[in-house]
């Protein structure tokens, strides 16, 4: 296994003091009470399992809101190539849970939406505040 370093200025990481398993269930009930809808929850670790491979805990949670997706999607329909959102909860080498996101203003610089789209400044504080809850103390 490799160290995990972020690559992408826009890729945003926390630390959470939970495991993985437990980190996520904060993230899904905090995503469910948001009025949100979680689409999928896909864990990796037993993805590989199932080919005889070994990764520690990982997994991804996809979710979203159409409230602030269908106007950014309005504003460009390949938009919907980064949505929903995804945050995956992994550990790493060092055996800590971190969980990482695309912060959604990439969006904006990948579809050619304007920065200051409210529905995208309104994502990206709402995954910012969820995130915020699953790794909580």
């Amino acid at each position: 296994m490799t160290s995990f370093t972020a690559q992408a200025s826009d890729l945003v990481t926390k630390i959470s003091p939970h495991s993985v398993n437990d980190t996520m269930d904060r993230l899904v009930a905090a995503v469910e009470k948001a009025g949100a809808t979680v689409f999928a929850r896909v864990d990796h670790a037993k993805g590989a399992m199932s080919i005889d491979a070994e990764l520690a805990p990982n997994q991804m949670l996809v979710f979203g809101n159409p409230k602030l997706g269908t106007p950014i999607m309005q504003q460009n329909p390949a938009a919907g190539l980064d949505l929903p959102i995804r945050v995956v909860v992994f550990q790493d080498t060092d055996g800590k849970t971190n969980v990482a996101y695309h912060n959604p203003s990439r969006i904006a610089d990948d579809h050619g939406i304007p920065a200051d789209f409210k529905a995208l400044q309104m994502m990206g504080g709402a995954v910012d505040k969820l995130t915020g809850a699953a790794t909580a103390e």
